[in-house]
C-alpha cells in the first residue's frame, strides 16, 4: 500500500470504531498482565469468564501468591494450558514482588524477563496499560496485515517491524486494537466478510467474499445438480438390475 492508502486504511477503521480497546476485563496493569498471559491460545471470552470472580479478590501480586498455585489452577481450568499458565502467573507475581516492588514494569525488556511473558504480551501491556505506541501482532493482526497487503511478513516480528515503519499519526497508539478487532469480526480466518468491510477497495485480497444472499444461489444450484445426478445414476442402476430368482433367457435350440 502507498502512504496515502495506509492513512486512509486506518482513518476508516477509526471512523468505524473511534475508541477501540482490548476486550479483556481488567482493573489495573497487574490484572491486565495476568489476563494477557492467560489469553495465549485461548479466547478473551473464556479468560473473562475465569478471571471475573478471580479479580474480585486478586488485584496485586501478593494477593496471587497468597491465593496459591493449586487454587489458581482450579480457578482457570476452563482455559487451555491452565497448568503451565498457573505456574507462570505465580512465578511472575513473585518476580514482580522481588524485583519490581510489586509494580508492573514499563519497559519491554523488563516485561519479557517475567515468566510466561513474550514480546506480544509485553506489547499489549505497554500499549493498553501505559498508552505506549506498540504493535502487538497476534494471529488476527498477522492475518489482516498479510491478507490486505497492509504490512505483509513471514513472521510476527516482520509484520511488527513494518507496522512500526508505516503506521502514521494519529493512529499509532490504537492501531493494533483496530487490526485485532477487524480480524476478529470482519476479516475472519475461514470466511472474510468482505461485503461489509470498510477498507474493501484498499485490500488486495481476491476474490472478495460475496454477501450471504449471493452465496445461497450457487449453493442451491450445486445441490440441485447433485440431486439430479444422483437420481439419474439410481435410475440407470435400477434398469441394469435383473429380476431376482430369474436366469437370463437362452436362445431356442435347433430341433
Amino acid at each position: 500500500m502507498t502512504r496515502d492508502q495506509v492513512f486512509e486504511f486506518f482513518r476508516r477503521l477509526a471512523q468505524d470504531n473511534p475508541e477501540p480497546t482490548t476486550e479483556l476485563e481488567y482493573s489495573n496493569p497487574y490484572t491486565l498482565l495476568v489476563a494477557v498471559v492467560l489469553s495465549a491460545q485461548a479466547t478473551d471470552v473464556s479468560v473473562n469468564i475465569a478471571c471475573r470472580p478471580l479479580f474480585q479478590r486478586i488485584t496485586a501480586p501478593q494477593h496471587m501468591i497468597d491465593f496459591g498455585e493449586d487454587a489458581l489452577r482450579d480457578a482457570i481450568k476452563m482455559i487451555g494450558l491452565f497448568n503451565t499458565k498457573a505456574k507462570n502467573v505465580i512465578a511472575l507475581s513473585q518476580a514482580l514482588i522481588d524485583r519490581f516492588g510489586g509494580e508492573v514494569p514499563r519497559t519491554r525488556d523488563e516485561l519479557q524477563s517475567l515468566p510466561g511473558v513474550g514480546r506480544k504480551t509485553a506489547n499489549v501491556v505497554l500499549n493498553t496499560a501505559f498508552a505506549e505506541e506498540t504493535f502487538a501482532v497476534d494471529t488476527h493482526v498477522f492475518r489482516v496485515c498479510n491478507r490486505t497487503g497492509l504490512a505483509p511478513g513471514k513472521t510476527p516480528e516482520e509484520v511488527e517491524a513494518k507496522l512500526e515503519r508505516i503506521v502514521p499519526q494519529p493512529f499509532r497508539r490504537d492501531a493494533h486494537h483496530w487490526l485485532i478487532l477487524h480480524g476478529r469480526y470482519t476479516c475472519k480466518a475461514r470466511l472474510p466478510e468482505c461485503w461489509r468491510c470498510p477498507v474493501i477497495d484498499l485490500c488486495r485480497y481476491k476474490p472478495k467474499s460475496p454477501p450471504p444472499e449471493e452465496r445461497i444461489k450457487p449453493i442451491a444450484a450445486r445441490t440441485a445438480s447433485r440431486a439430479s445426478s444422483k437420481a439419474r445414476t439410481a435410475k440407470v442402476r435400477t434398469a441394469s438390475k435383473r429380476p431376482a430368482g430369474r436366469s437370463p433367457a437362452r436362445p431356442n435350440r435347433l430341433p
